[in-house]
């Protein structure tokens, strides 16, 4: 898996561009917070969704380099085009990556604007994994809308600012926050299972020649409107940390096939080091286990197939609901887990060949389980004067 290069935590620049080729969020090096948003769609029209995407390209834009969403109104009895609660902060590298959903596309079985046409093969519903448990309130949607920044005020705005941009037009389906740290000691941050996440295939050290270009940019076999984006894969994991903050470190690492501490892979001695899977013990047993997680997702192990990952954290607090959640079943619970985000240029040959025969086997699977779901067109950036998807809409 590929995973974003950090950022210099030295002296990070303050500003992200907005306009370019591919949009930001998805290279761009790792902010420490996001604020990821889907919406359903309200409007009758593809005019009226282009207009949306329109508007809310423009308010981007804005943000993304430090300044409102939108000017001041000049009615006092008016709303202002800002909210005003971002007001006197740096924008905080912040990043909007949007996404398009297969409801843009055909909905209830009715191509709703015209667009299922150019929907794209690679574009369909996910398939039911093996012990999906998906919420339909925190599942599907029409757009994705990625905000991501040093500052989960700066990521929180931003979203705020498109949903108020977006009344009687479009409407927020589920979201979610989350974060990830660095510490300045140690390349890789780590997950809330205690354990380095992303030391496999990240963008700053490619292993076996895999390039990002070659993993995660649509090329020509993509509609063109699509050409230079990409798909992403969302996932709401909830991991069940009162049962895995009982069980010993050694029983984790044979879980994960890494050291804890050190990140090493079960058998070698740094953290970097390629995973032996054909070293033994003594008794002939595989160092790293057939089930543990690094095996089932090495590329060597899934035809070569590789995504890139730009996973965060997330605790919600402890959870009232009845929730189905064996086999630990409990009054409260944690609600806290990992926002898995992937981008790659099939899901087909990416997300689904990887995880597919993860959801029957991986370790991992008796600590975890996944209750959000998503896929999204991610189309390419747009220059100053274009619109986020506008090739889209102006073949419609």
């Amino acid at each position: 898996m590929l995973r974003p290069a950090r950022a210099d935590t030295a002296a990070p620049p303050s500003v992200e561009p907005f306009y370019g080729a591919r949009q930001g969020g998805i290279l761009t090096p790792s902010q420490s917070h996001t604020y990821l948003a889907v919406f359903d769609l309200n409007a009758t029209q593809a005019t009226q969704v282009a207009a949306l995407l329109k508007l809310w390209t423009a308010a981007a834009a804005r943000m993304a380099a430090g300044q409102p969403a939108g000017p001041p109104s000049a009615d006092p009895n008016a709303p202002d085009g800002d909210s005003g609660d971002a007001l006197g902060l740096p924008p905080s590298r912040l990043t909007l990556t949007f996404g398009f959903g297969p409801g843009l596309f055909v909905k209830d079985g009715k191509d709703r604007y015209g667009l299922a046409s150019r929907r794209p093969e690679a574009l369909a519903d996910l398939p039911r994994f093996n012990g999906d448990q998906l919420l339909e309130a925190r599942t599907g949607g029409d757009i994705s809308v990625q905000a991501c920044a040093d500052d989960p005020q700066v990521a929180f705005h931003a979203v705020r600012q498109l949903s108020r941009l977006s009344y009687g037009m479009a409407a927020l389906r589920w979201a979610q926050a989350g974060f990830s740290s660095s510490p300045p000691d140690e390349s890789t941050g780590r997950n809330l299972m205690g354990f380095k996440d992303g030391t496999a295939n990240p963008v700053a050290r490619p292993t076996a020649g895999v390039k990002p270009d070659e993993v995660v940019w649509i090329g020509g076999e993509g509609p063109d409107w699509l050409r230079g984006g990409s798909y992403v894969v969302v996932r709401r994991i909830r991991i069940s940390l009162e049962h895995w903050d009982r069980t010993d470190t050694e029983f984790q690492e044979q879980v994960i096939g890494r050291r804890k501490r050190s990140g090493a892979p079960l058998g070698s001695a740094a953290e970097f080091d390629p995973p032996d899977f054909a070293a033994t013990d003594k008794d002939g047993n595989p160092l790293i286990p057939d089930d543990a997680h690094v095996r089932l997702a090495n590329p060597a192990n899934v035809g070569g197939a590789s995504i890139l990952r730009r996973g965060y954290s997330y605790n919600d607090g402890l959870s009232f609901t009845a929730e189905r959640w064996p086999p630990w079943r409990q009054g409260m619970m944690y609600d806290a887990g990992l926002l898995f985000v992937a981008y790659q240029r099939d899901p087909r040959t990416g997300f689904i060949r990887i995880f597919e025969p993860m959801a029957k086997l991986d370790a991992l699977n008796q600590f975890s389980t996944h209750v959000g779901s998503g896929l999204f067109a991610v189309p390419p950036g747009v220059a100053q004067g274009e619109s986020i998807g506008q090739t889209l809409f102006d073949a419609a």
